[in-house]
């Protein structure tokens, strides 16, 4: 049961939520990007199982990439960045394979997708970790053979990274507050059911989701302007 009152604004509440907690653990999707100009993978005009060959493989740079990296972090990127540096955020799990997180400054984050941080040449299977070889004009090349280089969500079939799936379940297991933020599905097998019970949800997010059955908190907002207002009263409260 809820601690405030119904008519309490929900920026109060979230504000007195996240003052409260200290193992806050963030879970992010598309919704994130979009004030940054952002778009999603489902967005791409390709399909990942060209697995590097023909049009699929030809047509990512142009259709994702190059969109991509002409937007920037978000407000909400940096929020989550501003929690982690002030010791709240324990950890960011995201679907997103838009790297933003980690452009913003963010150091733990879970890409239970993986990202275009994590890349592996199609021919040798040599590793390249980063996003900034992607940050170039034309395909990267493996140093080693030639062979083409793909980023973890085309080489996996949009498969999940264990590694950042191991990451998310750890984190989940200890938060006290778990923020679903621009989300719609919770990757119950994945992360999900690992959560800590006694954890508090709240979802900022303008639709319908999941979380809408466990959220003691449902703010139907852009998160961007969430997270302004959340700035705004914390400066009228000095």
């Amino acid at each position: 049961m809820s601690i405030f009152k119904s008519n309490q604004d929900p920026i109060q509440k979230l504000a007195e939520y996240i003052d409260q907690s200290h193992r806050i653990v963030a879970t992010t999707g598309a919704g994130i990007s979009v004030g940054g100009g952002g778009v999603t993978y489902g967005q791409m005009r390709f399909s990942s199982r060209g697995m590097g060959r023909g049009e699929g493989y030809s047509s990512f740079l142009p259709n994702f990439l190059e969109t991509m990296f002409s937007y920037k972090p978000s407000y909400s990127h940096y929020a989550l960045k501003k929690l982690e540096d002030n010791g709240k955020m324990l950890g960011i799990i995201t679907t997103n394979v838009d790297c933003m997180h980690t452009i913003a400054g963010s150091k733990n984050v879970a890409e239970i997708q993986g990202s275009l941080q994590v890349n592996c040449c199609a021919n040798c299977s040599a590793h390249y970790n980063g996003y900034e070889i992607w940050q170039k004009d034309e395909l990267p090349r493996c140093k080693n053979c030639g062979g083409e280089i793909l980023p973890w969500p085309l080489y996996s079939h949009i498969g999940i990274w264990n590694e950042g799936a191991a990451k998310a379940r750890k984190w989940i297991a200890q938060a006290d507050l778990i923020l679903a933020i621009g989300t719609r599905g919770n990757y119950g097998d994945v992360y999900w059911g690992c959560r800590n019970r006694n954890a508090v949800v709240i979802q900022i997010n303008p639709g319908r989701t999941y979380f809408d059955s466990v959220a003691v908190l449902n703010i139907r907002e852009e998160c961007d302007s969430v997270f302004k207002k959340l700035d705004e009263l914390r400066g009228k409260n000095g």
